[in-house]
């Protein structure tokens, strides 16, 4: 079984991925980077980087045999790099105007790559970090917006991954969020616990901007479950405990 579904990535959608701390999402990140680089040797990508580095992306891509190293369809911008004055003033390792630099960057970069007929992949990793590094709650809703803006001025798809602390009750970005989103893909942990056949689930809701409401849901009663490996994971229907990438 294959996921996410080759047509999930269509122009102009938001994919919120949220996870939670016993089934991190990243695997499911360096996944939507690999198979959007093997669909067209002018595929681009631009990770906007929060959580990991460098290293950590191009080290995955090496076990996936997916090669990013010397790919120029493959961009990282990490955020951290972006704005050295704004640390020099001692107004702190992030602020709006940060965060506008990192926007005017990527708008030039999709500018400068368009390609005709190839949907860029932008892969923001992740807004939550962002706020507990100080990020006020409305500088990120406004960028969380203008990306998506950006995103369907270029006809692009962009991936927001979202950390879920309190699962019961969603936090105020995370509310902004899901008004936004396409759809949101929801990495879970097992009720029961992690065990050494299922890493987790992954579970596939609306937006409120999608009209057809049976286009690639997948249910919480039915969610999908995966199983880690070196190089990837492993997807398979509930309730059973094998499967096929």
């Amino acid at each position: 079984m294959q996921f996410p579904a080759p047509d999930l990535f269509s122009s102009h959608r938001l994919l919120l991925t949220t996870d939670q701390l016993p089934a991190p999402a990243d695997f499911l990140l360096h996944r939507f980077l690999h198979l959007h680089l093997r669909q067209s040797k002018t595929a681009k990508c631009f990770v906007l980087a929060v959580a990991e580095s460098l290293e950590r992306w191009k080290s995955v891509a090496s076990k996936a045999n997916a090669n990013v190293t010397h790919s120029e369809s493959f961009q990282f911008i990490d955020v951290f790099d972006q704005h050295p004055q704004a640390q020099n003033r001692g107004e702190g390792p992030l602020n709006v105007i940060s965060l506008k630099y990192i926007y005017d960057l990527l708008s030039a970069k999709l500018s400068d790559s368009q390609t005709h007929g190839q949907i860029p992949l932008v892969i923001l990793d992740d807004i939550t970090s962002l706020e507990w590094l100080g990020v006020s709650l409305l500088d990120l809703s406004r960028f969380a917006r203008a990306l998506r803006a950006l995103c369907v001025k270029m006809d692009a798809v962009l991936v927001v991954r979202h950390h879920i602390v309190t699962p019961p009750e969603p936090d105020a970005l995370l509310q902004h969020l899901l008004q936004l989103c396409t759809y949101h893909i929801e990495v879970r942990p097992l009720a029961s616990g992690r065990s050494g056949a299922v890493s987790g689930e992954i579970c596939v809701h609306l937006g409120p901007s999608m009209k057809d409401a049976n286009e690639h849901i997948i249910s919480r009663t039915s969610a999908l479950q995966y199983r880690l490996t070196e190089s990837s994971a492993v997807f398979f229907d509930k309730g059973t405990s094998t499967g096929v990438l």
